[in-house]
């Protein structure tokens, strides 16, 4: 027998580097299974911890931009000197599933997914100030000085880019956040499993 599969939705994660978007995306994989996380392709090295296949596809340069003249990716974008894309064919499988995409990617690439896809959903992780969000760079270890400096400036920009995301929320309490990140997503897919009814939340209004 087959049954009908209501299509999922497309949600879109996005942070300056030390917002809290990986420790977001991971706390809302385990407490709804509906969410999958889609796995971007990068041109950078690994981190300590992170796995091929799992947090990323680590790709060379050269196979990279062959996917990119393919057309394999959704959206793709250059960031901190990396190229980061997202694969197009593995989204639309999960969507046709019934899954919620999460695309755990940088504010470029968010942008790009909205002209592609209107109807997605775009959360930007806000720090609760400036120099909270350079003392969680320096905490984590993984950057040098000059890093974290270009880090900064790109979330100056970064910022001024989230007057453009459907919601904001600011991560100053993790619990919290991440509440407010569920319970936003929560009924995004209610609204789209109702034909849309218009739904205002704060400073986001579902049609």
């Amino acid at each position: 027998m087959s049954r009908i599969v209501s299509p999922g939705q497309l949600i879109v994660l996005s942070a300056p580097s030390g917002g809290g978007k990986t420790t977001i995306a991971h706390a809302l994989l385990k407490q709804d299974r509906n969410i999958v996380r889609s796995i971007s392709c990068t041109t950078r090295l690994p981190r300590p911890g992170e796995k091929n296949q799992k947090d990323y596809w680590f790709l060379k340069p050269n196979q990279f931009l062959t996917m990119q003249r393919h057309g394999a990716f959704l959206e793709y974008a250059k960031v901190h000197s990396h190229w980061y894309g997202t694969p197009r064919p593995w989204v639309h499988r999960q969507i046709q599933r019934g899954k919620d995409v999460l695309m755990v990617i940088d504010v470029q690439g968010g942008l790009a997914i909205k002209k592609i896809e209107p109807q997605s959903l775009l959360i930007f992780l806000k720090p609760p100030t400036f120099s909270i969000l350079k003392q969680r760079l320096i905490d984590r270890c993984s950057d040098s000085p000059r890093a974290i400096q270009q880090r900064l400036h790109d979330a100056r920009k970064e910022l001024r880019q989230a007057r453009f995301y459907d919601v904001v929320i600011v991560n100053d309490d993790l619990s919290q956040a991440i509440r407010e990140v569920l319970d936003t997503i929560h009924q995004f897919r209610n609204a789209a499993a109702h034909s849309k009814p218009s739904l205002t939340v704060g400073k986001l209004n579902f049609q």
